[in-house]
């Protein structure tokens, strides 16, 4: 073991030890550890750095071993909730998920309280749900879905607004998740409506991605952005800014903006499904107290290139002042915020909307 990496296994070890000396309701000793605990991840990138900056330095440090399970989070979603409702064990030790896929488990009593974690005593305001009983879910960190795309189809410079999309230049060429997810918002002001109409009138979306759908755009998830920027198979996208700096890390020319109608925020977080027998809750809590440290945050979300809610993080160099890592007030001005509540209650309706234009 090098001497880098021991300082930082007695570091983690001490970030943990802070967690345990007076845990979760003030136990006196630790319970029995499981084999395993079982955490739900995004591939590439995301479990990349998950398992460098989070996972792995829980087990040097625990003994307890983690296993990503890379299900997506809406696949996963009616498992743990069947599991809650039949009173089984669910499948899941952690769910790594979007805030308003989390706040529609909470809503439906499927998640663990966590307030007891110590370090929410440490963390932003960002950390905490909102509108929600007691501490469901705990929020990790904020993203951009931004505008990315390959300075060399682009000349002149950045593209301004969502509306290049339409560009019959980039017909074949453009690229969104498969569902839709973070280009509601986007599509709905492009399309010349406002964000006040979100939910109750959205047909400026709906034409707007109807126009789209003219385009022939490539749909996938998060890995497949970053292979599509570096196969060369795409000029333009919406997609959450880590995809497009993870291509440009393994060499190819990408760069990302908010155009002027601005572009989605939002965060993600973790929770715990109940079932768990206490050992396990037990050491399900332990993990994401330690992915809310700043030991962990600083690793973990250099990878990804996101702002986290432990203070004191030192933002990634290649970041400082880019409008996808949003720190300020006026840096979360500029961007489009749907609450949590209001995508949890309509998410499904916009995803199954989005899919049959697509489709159609």
């Amino acid at each position: 073991m090098t001497d880098l990496s021991r300082r930082r296994l007695l570091t983690t070890a001490a970030a943990l030890g802070g967690a345990s000396a007076l845990p979760f309701g003030l136990r006196a000793q630790e319970p029995e550890k499981p084999a395993e605990i079982i955490v739900r991840a995004w591939g590439g990138v995301w479990v990349d750095s998950l398992k460098k900056g989070v996972s792995d330095p829980f087990t040097a440090a625990t003994g307890v071993a983690v296993r990503h399970d890379l299900t997506e989070d809406n696949e996963i979603k009616p498992r743990i909730w069947a599991a809650v409702d039949q009173g089984r064990i669910p499948p899941i030790h952690i769910n790594w998920d979007t805030t308003a896929n989390a706040t529609s488990s909470a809503l439906r009593g499927a998640c663990e309280d966590i307030s007891d974690l110590p370090n929410l005593a440490n963390v932003l305001p960002l950390a905490r749900p909102i509108g929600l009983d007691g501490v469901p879910i705990v929020n990790t960190y904020a993203y951009v879905y931004v505008l990315a795309y390959r300075p060399e189809a682009f000349p002149d410079g950045a593209p301004t607004s969502w509306n290049v999309l339409l560009d019959p230049r980039f017909r074949g060429r453009v690229a969104l998740y498969n569902d839709g997810i973070g280009f509601h918002p986007a599509a709905q002001i492009a399309g010349g409506g406002t964000l006040a109409d979100i939910p109750g009138d959205m047909d400026a979306c709906w034409e707007f991605i109807a126009k789209l759908k003219d385009q022939q755009p490539l749909l996938g998830e998060d890995p497949d952005f970053t292979a599509w920027f570096q196969n060369g198979e795409i000029d333009v996208a919406c997609t959450i800014s880590s995809n497009a700096r993870e291509a440009r890390a393994n060499g190819v020319d990408v760069a990302w903006t908010v155009p002027q109608e601005g572009a989605k925020v939002d965060t993600d977080g973790m929770w715990i499904p109940k079932g768990l027998p206490e050992n396990e809750l037990y050491w399900a809590k332990r993990y994401i107290d330690f992915a809310l440290s700043l030991e962990a945050q600083q690793v973990w979300l250099d990878g990804l290139g996101l702002p986290g809610v432990a203070p004191g993080l030192t933002p990634p160099a290649d970041l400082a002042g880019d409008p996808s890592y949003p720190t300020t007030e006026a840096d979360f001005a500029k961007l489009l915020l749907v609450p949590p509540r209001i995508q949890a209650e309509h998410t499904a309706e916009w995803f199954a909307k989005f899919k049959e234009i697509m489709q159609g």
